[in-house]
């Protein structure tokens, strides 16, 4: 899945970076989403084709992955994407799109045995030995574990927001892509962790705590932004990159800033709430049997 859904977006910064849209590389980028699509839609007809039970779950699953295709392609595909080449602010909503919107519908849609059925049997079989590796499945558990997935996502928007790392993404195709595909693969891997701990290790109070920790470390970040006194990136002022509406960029960072401090924050916050509140009725509930049990 990855595989095809990632180069879509690192294709779709490079082209910003270089600064056009060449028929050439626009028509690349849709073979490639519709590539993803035509390949979930094959696997996702098999799996219902065979599936006797579960079959509400299955679509809603279909439906969420099916949201993601079209956040990812109304983020790539539209004017806010060329925006983003001028515009710090129009970058910072691609990325949240990308972060907030689509990386979690990604997690939570569970594409990955969709995209296997789509295979043939051969290599289905290959990729199960894989994932039963003893050595390769206590990797997986270690690094998409809350813990070690909050704390690379936040390694990574921090360290890539630094001045030096930015302006050398933005000044280079391939540091870019580099850029916006941790951005991405960290913030699937952090989604995918929280949907994990909740629904199968039946742990919504952690998922909860590590929500805030990022919602307070992301709006930290925004809000640093938008009380600069000066533009951080010289390459976004020097290649005229200075926003929207006659915004100078020094107020088109700040705005780019409070949409990550407020929006981005709050859905982080307000997921966390949500996972909070389960916390809480699934313990609600715990000790009522268990004070039955006593009585």
């Amino acid at each position: 899945m990855l595989g095809l859904l990632l180069p879509s977006v690192g294709l779709a910064h490079e082209i910003v970076a270089a600064g056009t849209r060449t028929e050439g590389s626009e028509a690349l980028l849709l073979s490639i989403l519709f590539g993803v699509g035509i390949w979930y839609a094959f696997g996702a007809s098999r799996v219902f084709k065979f599936s006797v039970v579960g079959r509400g779950a299955l679509m809603r699953r279909f439906v969420l992955f099916a949201a993601a295709w079209a956040t990812l392609a109304l983020s790539l595909l539209t004017p806010l994407h060329e925006l983003g080449s001028r515009s710090f602010t129009a970058h910072m909503i691609e990325h949240e799109l990308l972060m907030l919107v689509a990386a979690p519908l990604i997690a939570f849609s569970e594409p990955l045995g969709i995209f296997l059925w789509a295979l043939p049997k051969s290599w289905r079989q290959a990729s199960g030995k894989v994932g039963h590796n003893a050595t390769f499945s206590r990797a997986w558990q270690i690094v998409s574990g809350l813990l070690a997935a909050s704390i690379i996502q936040a390694i990574m928007l921090w360290l890539w927001h630094v001045p030096a790392l930015f302006d050398r993404a933005l000044d280079s195709e391939g540091w870019h892509i580099a850029q916006h595909l941790s951005f991405v693969l960290s913030a699937i891997l952090f989604w995918w962790s929280i949907h994990r701990a909740a629904r199968v290790h039946k742990h919504a109070g952690a998922a909860a705590a590590f929500l805030f920790f990022t919602s307070l470390h992301t709006s930290l970040l925004g809000a640093f932004m938008s009380f600069a006194a000066s533009p951080w990136y010289a390459e976004y002022v020097a290649l005229g990159l200075s926003g929207t509406a006659g915004l100078s960029p020094l107020e088109d960072q700040q705005l780019a800033g409070l949409i990550m401090w407020i929006p981005g924050g709050a859905v982080h916050a307000i997921a966390a709430l949500i996972y909070f509140s389960r916390s809480l009725v699934t313990s609600t509930q715990v000790s009522s049997r268990q004070w039955q049990s006593a009585s």
